[in-house]
């Protein structure tokens, strides 16, 4: 079964054909294209994917633009499909407020659950980075962290001499002592960025270990992993369209539960 997937996050729309654990095809939109109304040029775009879909599958951490994106996708003949704490079939929260969970975070927890092993630890580096436990007993909680977008913009908003730095600019950095302004706030970030997310990935380990009996596995996902150290791969899975993934298995699992 193919499905149309959509990730709809603070920055950016991101979409694909999925089928299974198979990314067939994917993109990205401006998410504030869906603020005053329906998006044409989205329908447009993605007009061609559609016809190949079986259902459309989303989750969403913009409520705002919600209604504005299912009237662009509105079609007689194709279901639409949204993941909420409500609607995520087969995944237990043992979380004390579920409607705080971000859909995309229940997204990351099926896809574990369905096609890898738990106790596990899905790390997703956006806009923000967050850090998800799945174990036999379901979703339990995270953690959130600063995404490395938002330490280079918050640097620059905060302190008039420091220039406004381009995450691109932040892979494979050199040295260790800055010889410039711009040198130093690009050692600052990168290697904060990287220490940050493995002190993390450590406590959780060390913690689920403990409580589990057996080391978890740990999943990475999102745009920012090119800017972790070169010996991220041998920390964590790196699962591309992890989120895409895991919303064509609700949807699956939805339909399943319809029957």
């Amino acid at each position: 079964m193919s499905l149309f997937c959509i990730d709809v996050g603070n920055s950016h729309v991101h979409y694909g054909l999925v089928d299974g654990q198979q990314i067939i095809e994917t993109g990205n939109f401006r998410t504030n294209s869906f603020r005053d109304g329906p998006s044409l040029e989205f329908a447009k775009r993605v007009a061609d994917l559609l016809k190949q879909a079986n259902g459309i599958s989303f989750c969403s951490v913009v409520p705002a633009i919600n209604e504005n994106l299912k009237a662009t996708l509105a079609s007689p003949n194709i279901p639409l499909f949204q993941l909420t704490c409500n609607t995520c079939n087969g995944l237990r929260l043992t979380y004390p407020n579920p409607e705080e969970i971000g859909q995309d975070r229940l997204a990351n927890a099926i896809a574990v659950q369905e096609f890898y092993d738990v106790p596990a630890i899905v790390i997703d580096m956006g806009t923000a980075v967050t850090f998800d436990i799945v174990t036999s007993q379901g979703y339990e909680g995270g953690i959130i962290a600063p995404g490395i977008k938002v330490m280079t913009g918050y640097l620059h908003e905060q302190a008039a001499l420091l220039p406004e730095i381009d995450p691109k600019d932040l892979i494979n950095i050199e040295g260790a002592i800055g010889k410039s302004t711009i040198h130093a706030m690009k050692l600052g970030i990168a290697i904060g960025f990287s220490g940050m997310i493995h002190a993390l990935r450590k406590l959780l380990i060390d913690k689920l270990t403990e409580r589990e009996g057996k080391t978890p596995v740990v999943l990475s996902t999102g745009g920012s992993i090119a800017n972790l150290t070169k010996d991220w791969t041998e920390k964590s899975l790196v699962v591309e369209n992890l989120t895409l993934i895991g919303l064509a298995v609700a949807f699956e699992r939805s339909v399943q539960k319809a029957i």
